[in-house]
């Protein structure tokens, strides 16, 4: 059941269908949201989309500018992010963006980027779609000496880091010439909108992407202060570390500055549309629904005992319940890491803590990009008969979850769960389900 929970939230939280109730268009007026944009008053509509939900995001606002733009009016779009463009009206260029490390294409998307916003005037309306992966997909350092085998070098050792994504961002805002506000500052007499899909906690919109078009909170203080974290040292090329410890390193843009007088920006999509979703969904299928989001950014295995906890008391008081939880867990990865990714790795060690319920428990964990790690799995779904299904078949889920390899093992034992990319991205869905029954009742009573 929770599979299909699964499936019904991706496709109740579909980009196209999103956007295409965010965006309307009616007798030449751009609504986007609750804001309204008159295409008399431009002679250009230049569309920047970047990120994972790129392609679906920007054919959803296509559809609804293209057949109202006045005489005389470019529509322009620029997509960076995996998929395949259909045909649209206007000039159209794509580039397929890399993730979760920028690549020579990231660096050549980014200077295009630049080009095409420098270009802009106060008769254009610049929208840009930005959402998870953009950060990656765009990328040209401040300092031009960095090369491109260090920018991904600099990447990876965020990655595999275990720092949360605020404090990774912070340094990726200060590294890069298009992050942290600098887009905006590069089209600053443009009309400027930003529609959010937002792979971040909730409230914390200039966090997204890095924030290319959004004022930063973020310090170059803060980023001295990260620079000395032992989850950095000697993780680091010695020209990023040099850049990032200067004490000239440039700010970033913030509140107030006159790049943002024209910039308005809106959140279409977040992790609190998707854990509605999810729970209306299992409201609809019977189940009593809590929502806890405490453990946002926690170390795996803490998050995974704290709602294990929750789950206890909760299965005591219902004979059906659905605890969920968004957001991401906190994995340090090994040196010699095997497959697998964070949603497994929570989801393999909770099958390891599923003895003892008075309940049939099964925990669900998905990335809702469709890709968890460096594996071909979403994330994973487990019960209380995963690890004895593995011992069986001569696996071991402590070596798996030490070695950081927990796919190849849950894939074997039918528990992985494959979808694809999603062409979304707004963090992961946790579910722990409980259904109290007789059978259960006795094995709690036994054990």
């Amino acid at each position: 059941m929770l599979r299909e929970i699964h499936a019904d939230t991706l496709r109740a939280i579909g980009v196209r269908d999103v956007f295409a109730r965010a965006v309307g268009c009616e007798s030449g007026c751009l609504r986007v949201g609750d804001l309204k944009y008159e295409l008399a008053e431009f002679k250009r509509v230049l569309v920047v989309a970047i990120g994972k939900a790129a392609v679906p995001g920007v054919e959803a606002i296509v559809d609804q500018v293209g057949p109202w733009l006045p005489a005389g009016c470019l529509l322009q779009t620029l997509v960076i992010g995996p998929g395949e463009l259909r045909a649209m009206p206007g000039e159209v260029e794509w580039w397929p963006g890399s993730h979760p490390i920028p690549n020579a294409g990231a660096r050549a998307a980014a200077r295009r980027v630049v080009e095409l916003l420098q270009e802009t005037g106060p008769r254009d309306l610049v929208l840009f779609l930005i959402s998870g992966g953009a950060s990656a997909m765009v990328e040209l350092p401040m300092d031009a000496s960095v090369s491109v085998e260090e920018t991904a070098e600099f990447y990876r050792a965020l990655v595999h880091s275990g720092m949360k994504i605020a404090e990774m961002n912070a340094l990726r805002k200060h590294f890069s010439a298009v992050k942290g506000g600098r887009m905006a500052g590069l089209a600053a007499e443009a009309m400027q909108c930003t529609l959010l899909v937002s792979d971040v906690p909730d409230g914390m919109p200039g966090v997204i992407g890095s924030g290319p078009t959004l004022p930063d909170e973020s310090t170059r203080e803060q980023c001295w202060e990260l620079m000395r974290r032992p989850e950095l040292a000697g993780r680091l090329p010695e020209r990023v570390r040099a850049f990032l410890e200067s004490n000239n390193l440039p700010e970033t843009p913030k509140s107030g500055d006159a790049c943002f007088r024209r910039a308005e920006f809106r959140v279409v999509l977040s992790t609190e549309t998707m854990l509605a979703e999810a729970a209306r969904l299992c409201e609809e299928r019977g189940f009593y629904v809590v929502v806890d989001n405490t453990c946002d950014d926690w170390e795996y295995r803490e998050a995974a005992e704290y709602l294990l906890g929750r789950m206890r008391v909760l299965a005591e008081e219902h004979e059906r319940i659905c605890l969920l939880s968004g957001g991401e867990v906190l994995v340090r990865v090994g040196a010699e890491a095997g497959r697998g990714g964070r949603n497994q790795q929570f989801a393999l060690y909770c099958a390891t803590r599923l003895k003892g319920f008075s309940a049939e428990v099964t925990v669900l964990s998905v990335g809702t990009d469709g890709i968890d790690g460096n594996s071909p799995a979403a994330g994973a779904v487990v019960d209380a008969t995963t690890v004895e299904r593995a011992r069986a078949m001569g696996m071991s889920v402590t070596e798996a979850l030490e070695r950081f390899d927990s796919y190849p093992l849950l894939e074997r034992v039918g528990d992985a769960i494959v979808t694809g990319p999603s062409w979304n991205n707004v963090r992961d869905l946790r579910v722990l389900m409980a259904e109290r029954s007789s059978m259960s009742l006795r094995n709690f009573q036994t054990s």
